[in-house]
């Protein structure tokens, strides 16, 4: 009788240290705090950091599922649901997401929901299917938290536009360099209390001199693709308004055939046309336009959930949901324990 509860409870720790392959299922699970589901997970968040064009870069906050699929003839795919939170980084700032910032709460935090296929195969993950949306925390959590705050608003705004538009021209009329046109307005808050308005905007430079420019349509992009992202203030006051500009020019990036960078607006705080799709192993990103009354990127808008010709080959894997077969005066045996899902958090929920 010992010997019979030491073999089961050898048994249910052997099942919660490991979750294998279980025949008849076609897939495993694993914990979602795996450190091989982590790698997964990191892998997905490096894809979507190195492909956006517009909005923040954004870092891991929870793994919601994973299943890992065999894939003939080698490798595994892990089909994983990842929940990211929108760091303080502009998409083409060149920091690492590692070392950028969270946003928070009372700042307006944005969520990320994402469903991935990632590839492991000879210890390297790669990204075969990727769709995902973001979100900002809803307006009532924001307030409970903190009462004052000021919530995002959105970017065609006539206080919003008129603080980008003023806001630029200040950046230009105090550089001696390049002129700058503007990429995109990112985020944008109106103040309450005092009366202000606070924007964030991505900016490039252009072939034209600050200075001597008359008219800013005749002006295009450097081929070495220069941006840079500015934050502003635009305070009302009697009889005036107060403007706090500050702008951070970032190195220059490599030419390009330009077909995976943003568009420069032109005299507008509208959004500007889409860049064409970007070619690259894995998934299609395609930059669909964003909506002109919106008050943040959403990220649907460049992972819409396009599959990579290498995914949809025959040989690949199939996710679904396997049968399960029960014979009649045949006992099934219970599989083996598997961790919780979901994972941990890592910042805070939204």
């Amino acid at each position: 009788m010992k010997s019979l509860v030491l073999v089961l409870c050898l048994a249910q720790l052997w099942g919660c240290h490991s979750a294998p392959h279980v025949p008849g299922l076609g897939y495993r699970e694993l914990n979602c705090d795996d450190p091989e589901t982590e790698q997964a997970a990191l892998a997905a968040v490096d894809y979507i950091n190195s492909n956006l064009l517009r909005g923040y870069k954004h870092t891991l906050n929870q793994i919601d599922k994973v299943k890992v699929w065999p894939r003939r003839p080698m490798g595994e795919v892990f089909d994983i649901e990842i929940d990211t939170l929108e760091t303080t980084c502009y998409a083409l700032d060149p920091t690492p997401a590692a070392n950028c910032s969270v946003r928070k709460l009372e700042q307006h935090a944005v969520e990320g929901d994402c469903d991935f296929h990632v590839l492991k195969q000879d210890g390297q993950f790669s990204v075969l299917f990727a769709k995902c949306d973001s979100s900002p925390d809803s307006a009532e959590d924001v307030l409970k938290v903190c009462p004052q705050c000021p919530l995002l608003a959105p970017i065609n705004d006539t206080r919003v536009t008129h603080a980008v538009e003023a806001s630029l021209a200040a950046f230009n009329a105090h550089n001696n360099g390049s002129y700058y046109q503007l990429v995109e307005v990112s985020r944008a808050q109106i103040v309450p209390l005092p009366v202000s308005t606070y924007v964030e905007f991505a900016v490039a430079a252009t072939d034209c001199v600050a200075n001597e420019v008359t008219d800013p349509a005749n002006c295009n992009l450097l081929a070495e693709n220069q941006y840079g992202f500015c934050k502003s203030t635009l305070t009302q006051k009697v009889g005036g308004e107060d403007l706090a500009v500050t702008c951070t020019v970032f190195p220059t990036q490599p030419e390009t055939d330009g077909t995976n960078i943003p568009s420069p607006m032109v005299a507008s705080a509208a959004p500007a046309s889409p860049p064409a799709a970007a070619v690259m192993v894995g998934p299609l990103v395609v930059a669909a336009p964003p909506p002109v009354h919106r008050a943040h990127y959403d990220l649907r808008h460049t992972f819409a959930g396009v599959a990579s010709v290498e995914s949809a080959s025959g040989e690949a894997f199939h996710v679904g949901k396997a049968p399960g077969v029960a014979q009649p005066g045949v006992a099934v045996a219970a599989g083996p324990v598997v961790r919780p899902c979901p994972g941990r958090i890592r910042h805070f929920k939204i």
